[in-house]
């Protein structure tokens, strides 16, 4: 019914075009503003890094001052118990909360500008802290909920609850694919299964030599002013990425087409390294310390560099791929995959390998935090 509506409308549009002297001519569907009247909403809007998610949530604020200012006629038809939906509280990630440090601390800050949100906008840790905020503001009926992708999958079902109880509607500028173009975690597959609307948005990929349309989005470092792609088992989590930097431990960020999208390391992942995990599972630690070690103190000795010299050497893109060998802290990064990734490493054996081949603690402690998997080293380990 919905799609003969559509087809309807765009016949109505298409007359109404050529009465008016238009000449042939494909139309596109209109930008449209937002519709607060609908009730129960759940939107996700989603794209890689760049492609206008946040901005679209900032379209959303802007309409809602508008519609705002109509009259009680209006707020009749956007209102759902206390809850109206032209009023909008923006939350983002605690773990987000230095990523705009130019903006005011009540900004929805987006690339290229902000919004000012005054009381209605806060930076929570997880799902119990959103349902404070929600308690706490029984007027809202619309969350915008930046990168709900970051917490934890019991958000989906508080807002789901909210949604289908009270009309409350909800949209999630969000990634759900993470660099390594899969599924970014279970919360966003469940984001996924619960929508009610999807806004698909692309990018131009930033590659220099290309103009393809782009989904996905790209990690990787600058070394030495060359591009090192993320080696695939980087950690899922990494906290900022709007600036550029040249470091072998902050990566950097872009959307990418096919084509252009490195993630060099998947193959000896699994062919690999996650063998060696398995092996520690089963009480065996040797090879696990001794590629650890390789890839701590003398790279070229390891099963990876190996892997890349007979898997990249001949190939059009080998130099950038091999490159990735370049960014830092590679066995502390392997190492987190296995223990907070794969579950396959215990905190016990982590912390004596840790210990033992002299890793990176300061490292491991930010990242295995930032992923949710927080270990308290001692500190004879600093």
């Amino acid at each position: 019914m919905a799609g003969m509506e559509n087809m309807q409308n765009d016949s109505k549009t298409f007359h109404f075009l050529k009465s008016l002297g238009f000449p042939d001519i494909f139309v596109h569907h209109p930008f449209n503003h937002f519709d607060f009247r609908r009730a129960s909403r759940r939107i996700l809007v989603i794209g890689p890094m760049g492609s206008g998610k946040t901005e679209y949530s900032s379209r959303v604020w802007r309409d809602a001052r508008v519609a705002g200012k109509k009259s009680s006629v209006v707020a009749e038809a956007t209102t759902t118990g206390t809850a109206d939906r032209r009023r909008v509280f923006f939350i983002r990630s605690r773990l987000d909360v230095t990523r705009f440090p130019d903006y005011p601390e009540d900004a929805l800050a987006y690339r290229g500008g902000y919004e000012r949100c005054g009381a209605y906008i806060a930076h929570v840790k997880d799902s119990f802290e959103l349902e404070e905020i929600i308690e706490k503001n029984p007027e809202v009926g619309t969350w915008i909920i930046d990168e709900a992708s970051f917490y934890d999958e019991r958000l989906v079902y508080v807002i789901l609850s909210e949604s289908t109880k009270r009309g409350l509607l909800f949209i999630f500028p969000t990634l759900i694919l993470n660099f390594r173009k899969d599924i970014f975690n279970s919360t966003a597959r469940l984001l996924l299964e619960h929508a009610t609307d999807l806004f698909p948005l692309t990018a131009y990929c930033e590659h220099k030599d290309c103009l393809t349309d782009s989904f996905y989005t790209y990690r990787y470092y600058q070394v030495e002013g060359e591009e090192c792609p993320a080696l695939y088992f980087d950690p899922l989590i990494v906290i900022g990425g709007d600036r550029e930097v040249e470091d072998p431990v902050v990566p950097n960020y872009c959307t990418r087409c096919d084509q252009h999208h490195y993630l060099p390391g998947k193959e000896y992942t699994y062919l690999i390294l996650k063998p060696f995990g398995e092996e520690a599972s089963r009480g065996n630690l040797e090879p696990l310390s001794r590629e650890l070690k390789a890839l701590r103190h003398n790279l070229p000795t390891s099963e990876l560099y190996r892997h890349f010299s007979r898997t990249y050497k001949d190939r059009a893109n080998g130099k950038v791929n091999m490159n990735a060998l370049k960014v830092g802290c590679v066995a502390e990064k392997a190492l987190m995959f296995l223990f907070a990734e794969q579950n396959l490493v215990s905190q016990q054996q982590m912390i004596y390998l840790v210990d033992t081949l002299k890793l990176d603690v300061k490292y491991l402690a930010k990242s295995l935090t930032d992923n949710g998997r927080p270990v308290e080293f001692t500190m004879e380990l600093f």
